[in-house]
């Protein structure tokens, strides 16, 4: 896709400092909206007040959840900073999106197991994997071959959403796939190294300087990597990336469809359940919050509305007449 000039910077300056394919992209998208709000007018002419106008926009006329409003703020508070050198500062008050909380949807034990059915090999490992750890999608296919302790059975997960790292269970069943999926992984190492081209997997600046032998090491690997090489945005370096991400929630919504479970199911939903049914068996909510990476447990406290009897634990005084 054509790009002008201005926002192929931004990429640019983005890719150079190893900004995320998901933050460049959701960036340069709200960037452009802001921009094309604003009649075309470059940002560099443009204040806080229309910053502030361009927000209130997105809460009242295309009614955006908070989060998405959020990322929009923060994209431009980017473009201020880091492109035009002039940060914003106070941009006033502006109308901040709301939207009711909704329920997560949460399978019974049963639908998930089903669901687990029908998957097998490293599909049913990712989709086991979600459930069984109450993995994010991105923190899944963000794994490395390190972040498996078979030891104290744990994943660790590094700086995923809010920058938090924490370590989750792992469930003894996927002791055996996992080893399996570690081979696969080797395997791909192995061949790649053969490539007088190939410059290893991928790690961050500072990960890249601390252990300039990484990219070629075991262990930072990725676990599921993809079945193809590729070219690192922005530079001629040769790769393996992890498997991309968007094509999970399209092998759970077939396995839905295949286990016959009329629920809306994504790979979140997994998450949800995971949550849901550590609290049925008795879990402590902090327990679960540290296991989820929630940073404030009213997040986590979602999921004990889900266990409740009816709205708002109440009774209902028909179940009342049926006992009398």
């Amino acid at each position: 896709m054509s790009q002008s000039p201005f926002l192929r910077s931004i990429y640019e300056h983005m890719l150079a400092r190893h900004y995320s394919r998901r933050t460049i992209k959701a960036y340069l998208y709200w960037i452009k909206a802001y921009i094309n709000f604003n009649s075309k007018r470059h940002p560099s002419g443009l204040e806080a007040a229309e910053v502030q106008r361009f927000l209130t926009h997105l809460s009242v006329n295309r009614n955006v959840a908070p989060g998405t409003q959020s990322v929009a703020l923060n994209a431009l508070v980017f473009l201020y900073k880091q492109i035009l050198n002039r940060p914003l500062g106070d941009i006033g008050e502006f109308r901040r999106s709301k939207r009711e909380p909704k329920l997560p949807v949460v399978l019974t034990e049963s639908e998930v197991s089903r669901l687990l059915g029908a998957l097998e090999g490293v599909h049913y490992l990712m989709a086991a994997l979600m459930y069984g750890s109450g993995l994010r999608r991105m923190e899944l296919v963000r794994l490395r071959i390190k972040d498996v302790d078979f030891d104290h059975m744990l994943l660790r997960i590094w700086h995923s959403k809010g920058g938090k790292s924490r370590a989750t269970t792992l469930a003894q069943e996927l002791i055996q796939p996992l080893k399996q999926q570690i081979l696969r992984a080797e395997e791909y190492m192995q061949q790649d190294r053969l490539l007088p081209d190939y410059c290893g997997v991928f790690l961050p600046n500072a990960l890249a300087r601390k252990y300039p032998n990484g990219p070629f090491q075991r262990g930072w690997q990725y676990l599921f990597p993809s079945s193809k090489r590729s070219v690192e945005p922005g530079t001629s370096n040769i790769r393996r990336h992890h498997v991309d991400e968007s094509g999970i929630n399209k092998l759970i919504r077939r396995a839905r469809t295949k286990a016959g479970i009329e629920k809306e199911v994504t790979s979140h939903t997994l998450r949800h359940s995971f949550a849901t049914h550590l609290l049925q068996a008795g879990a402590d909510i902090r327990t679960v919050q540290e296991q989820l990476g929630h940073s404030d447990v009213k997040t986590t406290e979602t999921y004990t509305h889900v266990l409740k009897r009816g709205a708002q634990g109440v009774q209902s005084p028909l179940s009342r007449l049926r006992q009398h």
